[in-house]
């Protein structure tokens, strides 16, 4: 597989959290995109504060190369899209365990109780609608480097490390 190779390019969220001023607009373009509703809470992104630190940080699915949600599912209802370099739920075979929630490093898979289904960024098709409505221009949808990458996950994957302790 060419993705594994460092120096290809693939297309992937960048979030830059000094340019995000906290106005949650991804939340709800992404809630009406998905589910014909502004409802934050269905938002596949979510905008976590920061007040303290100072910054907000819109997080979102890494669509990780060795997705530890993909690992877990029992019904292989999440599978890798390679031409679009991102992660995707088939609902129609998932069975609403919850194992993927669970499983997500980042706390990004969410699970929509009313629908009884498991919920991620599935970047829009290809025309992630968070980047294209996103004022201060915090979130984008760039061709970047693999390697690059794995050093965006590894930043976010300490990012979310606090937030998940504390969920505990």
């Amino acid at each position: 597989m060419g993705i594994e190779r460092e120096g290809v390019m693939v297309k992937q969220l960048v979030v830059d959290p000094e340019k995000c001023n906290g106005c949650r607009k991804c939340e709800s373009v992404c809630s009406q995109r998905h589910q014909g509703i502004s409802n934050p809470a269905l938002s596949r992104i979510r905008v976590i504060p920061g007040e303290r630190e100072g910054f907000h940080l819109p997080m979102h699915c890494q669509h990780c190369q060795n997705p530890p949600c993909m690992a877990v599912c029992p019904r292989e209802a999440i599978s890798r899209d390679e031409e679009l370099n991102r992660v995707l739920v088939d609902y129609g075979r998932c069975i609403a365990c919850k194992m993927c929630v669970s499983a997500c490093p980042f706390g990004v898979m969410q699970f929509n109780e009313e629908r009884g289904q498991t919920f991620k960024c599935d970047l829009c098709d290809g025309d992630p609608q968070c980047v294209r409505f996103c004022e201060p221009k915090a979130i984008d949808y760039v061709e970047t480097l693999k390697i690059e990458m794995d050093r965006m996950r590894a930043a976010a994957l300490r990012c979310a490390a606090p937030k998940r302790r504390r969920a505990a």
